[in-house]
């Protein structure tokens, strides 16, 4: 499963060859390096190790620099490990946004934007009583009762109440590839992907 790294610039629209118009994201894809090569031999797996955007030595510590420094390169602020990755690459070696094509489909993960503490209605989608209270004082957008009597006198893992919500790893699949820009390092891909803009973002196809 090939793969990319990459950081969400943003959102737009483009017309199609019939005159539609369409949502797109734009998003800044590598170039990243091979920053190590994972083996069966030494770590019971295959998989391929990439780095993506320069830190700043100052930044880095000891592991890091010691570990980029085996593979001849500066600090990455995000590695990430891709299995099954299609290709022979070696340490060291660049993985470029060309290894994707107009028309094909690519799954995106990124972590979702937080949006804090929030109810039911916004968290879960209750629907709350619509102005009817019934005479009840200011209880339009509350939970309502969670169901727990003097049996079993506990509330049940998982029940929907208000909380902290976003921030969350989020996959959208089957996200067609609309345009690639190889010299700006760009893939522009039909609909939206989770994050905020300048958040990382991983391609996989």
């Amino acid at each position: 499963m090939s793969g990319l790294i990459g950081k969400k610039i943003g959102m737009t629209s483009i017309f199609d060859e019939n005159g539609k118009n369409l949502p797109c994201t734009v998003i800044e894809a590598g170039p990243c390096v091979v920053t190590q090569v994972r083996t069966k031999e030494v770590d019971g797996y295959e998989a391929l190790q990439l780095g993506f955007d320069d830190k700043a030595e100052k930044r880095a510590n000891k592991a890091e620099l010691g570990h980029a420094k085996k593979a001849g390169v500066s600090p990455k602020k995000a590695v990430v490990e891709f299995q099954d990755f299609e290709g022979d690459y070696k340490l060291g070696d660049t993985v470029t946004v060309e290894n994707f094509v107009e028309g094909e489909f690519v799954d995106v993960s990124g972590t979702s934007k937080g949006k804090g503490f929030q109810g039911v209605v916004k968290r879960h989608g209750f629907a709350g009583v619509g102005q009817a209270t019934h005479g009840q004082h200011n209880r339009l957008r509350a939970p309502g009762s969670i169901g727990a009597a003097s049996y079993p006198a506990r509330v049940f893992k998982g029940m929907r109440m208000a909380g902290r919500m976003g921030g969350e790893k989020v996959t959208v699949q089957n996200l067609k590839v609309l345009k690639v820009v190889p010299e700006k390092n760009l893939i522009v891909v039909k609909g939206c992907v989770p994050g905020h803009k300048n958040s990382y973002v991983i391609i996989q196809k």
